[in-house]
């Protein structure tokens, strides 16, 4: 009789605690919603508009799609504060070829970013979308590319 109510007991508190106490625990952190951008030869995303909820746990998961060698054509994607200068971001960047087109003096500007990924190469990047609404810039950063309009709005609201 012992043995029985010694196994019942911890199914007892088990199953009060799954009745009366699920709801007071901390939720799991939720899984990032996915986003799949592709960069092409032409020198752009095939997604120029990305929505996202203020605080919202993204993943951007950017694939090059090219027959040309990485050196000759790479993509990234950088997410820039609201406020960047990002003509002058994006200059200081084509003179960052050591540092994979990403410039140390425009690193405070900088609030997601993945490396550079050659043709057929997938890079990625978790982050959560600010928490101010508005509009925030992403640009690939390998040289002419942003001039070729490489670029897209993550749009916060």
């Amino acid at each position: 009789m012992i043995q029985k109510l010694r196994l019942r007991l911890p199914l007892a508190a088990a199953a009060l605690l799954a009745l009366f106490g699920a709801s007071t625990l901390p939720a799991a952190d939720a899984a990032p919603r996915v986003v799949k951008l592709k960069g092409t030869d032409a020198m752009q995303y095939d997604i120029k508009t990305i929505n996202a909820k203020p605080g919202e746990k993204l993943k951007v998961v950017l694939t090059t799609v090219s027959s040309m060698p990485k050196d000759q054509m790479a993509h990234n994607f950088v997410l820039l504060a609201k406020g960047a200068n990002v003509d002058m971001f994006i200059m200081e960047a084509a003179m960052a070829r050591d540092k994979g087109y990403i410039p140390d003096s425009g690193k405070k500007s900088i609030l997601a970013m993945t490396g550079m990924a050659g043709g057929g190469e997938t890079v990625e990047v978790v982050f959560e979308a600010p928490k101010e609404p508005g509009e925030y810039l992403y640009v690939c950063t390998f040289p002419g590319h942003y001039m070729a309009g490489m670029k897209g709005t993550l749009v916060v609201k």
